[in-house]
C-alpha cells in the first residue's frame, strides 16, 4: 500500500509525544513494505530543520513541510468570539497547505490518505478533489476533552469562561466531524470507545502506540536513585498545570519527608515561572539532547496529569526503558495497567507521597514494577503488533 500522511508537525525527530506517534507509524508501515510520503506542517510552535533530519528518513518518506504561523493573533482571536468556529483548528488552516496538498496528489496516487490529528480535518476537501483515496483521522487526543479539564481546574473566572467556550465549540467541531472520515484510528482504547458513542456509522478503532524496543536497551548503571523526573513539553498546557500542582502541592511535603530527594524537569520551552523556580531540591534542565538517556539516568518518573486524552508517549517510554511510573489516573489513561505492579497511580499529593516511600523503602519491589513495565510494552506496544493492527485497518477500508 502507499499512504500519504498528512501531519500536523514533523515526524522527525521523534522527541516528543506526537511525532513519536506519527513517526512510530510511518517506521512500522515501511517495516512492513509499504510505501508513505509525508507532507508535514513546520510552525512556529514546533519548528524542524529540514536539513537536520537523516537522508534515509528522508529518502523513505520523501518528505515536505509547509511554514504555517500558529501565534495567537488578539483581533482573529477576538472576532472568533462571534463565531461558531472553533479558534483552535481554524489557526491551522492555510492556503499554502492546500496548494501543497493539490500539487502532491495530482502527481501520485495513494491507497490511503491519513490526517495526524484533528487539526488537519479542514483539508478534506481539498484531498477530496484530488484523490479517490479512503481519508483516515488519527485521532492522538479527544481534544476537546483537553480543554474542558484545563478550564475546569483554571481559577481565574474570566479565563475560565474563555476556555469553556473554546472548548464548547472545539467539541462541536469534533464530534460533528466524524462522519467526514471514511475511518478514525485512535490510540487509546477509551478514545476509541468515547467516538463510537456518538457515531455508528464510521469505522472506528484503536490502534496503539508503537514502539521499536531494540531502542529502548534497559541499563540501570549511573541511574540517579532515588530521584524523581518529569519529562515532557510545557508548551502543553497539561503538562504545565500538572507540574505547577505537583511543585506547590506534592513537593512540600514529599521534601519535608524526604530532604534528600530531587526532582529533575525536563523538556521542550519551559515556562519563566520554572526557570526562575529557586525550590531546594527541584533541578530544571529544560530541553535534553536524548529523552532516552535522561529517563536511564533518573529514577523514578511522576506523571501529575489533569487533564488530557489519547495515551501519554512518556510513559510509554518510561515503561520500556523499565523504569517505576507513578501517574494520576488521567496520565494513564489508554494503558492496559495494573495498579501496583506495572505502575503505581497516585492522585492526590498523600498518594504521591506514599507511592514514593513503597519505592525508596522497597527498592526491589520498585525494580520489579519497571520489569512488568517494560513486558507490558514488548507485549502490546510492539511495531509488529501496530503494523498488524494498520494493515487490518485500511483493508476494512480497501475491502
Amino acid at each position: 500500500m502507499k499512504i500519504f500522511f498528512l501531519c500536523n508537525k514533523s515526524p522527525y525527530p521523534p522527541g516528543e509525544g506526537g511525532p513519536l506517534a506519527i513517526n512510530a507509524n510511518i517506521q512500522s508501515l515501511l517495516k512492513g513494505g509499504h510505501q508513505v510520503k509525508v507532507l508535514a506542517l513546520n510552525t512556529n510552535k514546533y519548528r524542524t530543520d529540514p536539513a537536520s533530519i537523516p537522508q534515509d528518513f528522508r529518502n523513505q518518506t520523501k518528505i515536505e513541510f509547509v511554514y504555517v504561523d500558529l501565534s495567537i493573533k488578539p483581533m482573529d482571536a477576538f472576532l472568533n468570539l462571534f463565531s461558531s468556529k472553533s479558534y483552535h483548528v481554524e489557526r491551522f488552516i492555510s492556503k499554502d497547505v492546500s496548494n501543497k496538498i493539490r500539487e502532491i496528489l495530482k502527481k501520485e496516487k495513494f491507497d490511503i490518505v491519513q490526517l495526524e490529528m484533528l487539526y488537519m480535518t479542514p483539508y478534506i476537501d481539498t484531498i477530496r478533489k484530488y484523490s479517490e483515496a479512503p481519508i483516515v483521522m488519527r485521532s492522538h487526543n479527544i481534544e476537546h476533552k483537553i480543554w474542558e479539564r484545563v478550564a475546569s481546574i483554571t481559577k481565574n473566572p474570566l479565563k475560565k469562561l474563555y476556555l469553556k467556550y473554546l472548548a464548547k465549540k472545539l467539541k462541536n467541531f469534533e464530534l460533528g466531524h466524524l462522519d467526514y472520515y471514511d475511518g478514525l484510528m485512535t490510540i487509546s482504547p477509551f478514545d476509541a470507545k468515547f467516538f463510537k458513542s456518538f457515531n455508528k456509522t464510521t469505522p472506528i478503532d484503536y490502534v496503539p502506540f508503537g514502539i521499536n524496543m531494540e531502542e529502548y536497551p534497559i541499563h540501570s548503571s549511573g541511574s540517579e536513585f532515588p530521584s524523581l523526573f518529569h519529562l515532557g513539553s510545557m508548551n502543553w498546557m497539561p503538562n504545565e498545570e500538572g507540574i505547577k500542582w505537583f511543585v506547590q502541592k506534592t513537593w512540600p511535603l514529599l521534601s519535608k519527608k524526604f530532604p534528600e530527594l530531587k526532582l529533575h524537569l525536563a523538556g521542550r520551552e519551559m515556562p519563566q515561572w520554572l526557570q526562575s523556580l529557586n525550590e531546594p531540591g527541584i533541578v530544571v534542565h529544560g530541553e535534553v539532547e536524548s529523552a532516552r538517556d535522561f529517563i536511564l539516568s533518573k529514577g523514578i518518573m511522576v506523571v501529575p496529569l489533569f487533564s488530557g486524552s489519547g495515551i501519554r508517549i512518556k510513559i510509554i517510554e518510561g515503561m520500556a526503558l523499565g523504569k517505576t511510573i507513578i501517574s494520576t489516573t488521567i496520565g494513564a489513561e489508554g494503558i492496559n495497567y495494573k495498579n501496583g505492579e506495572n505502575i503505581l497511580i497516585a492522585n492526590t499529593p498523600e498518594e504521591f507521597s506514599d507511592a514514593v516511600r513503597t519505592c525508596m523503602t522497597d527498592r526491589t519491589h520498585c525494580a520489579e514494577i519497571g520489569k512488568n513495565a517494560r513486558q507490558l510494552i514488548e507485549r502490546e506496544h510492539s511495531l509488529d503488533h501496530v503494523l498488524f493492527k494498520l494493515e487490518e485497518f485500511y483493508s476494512r477500508l480497501l475491502n
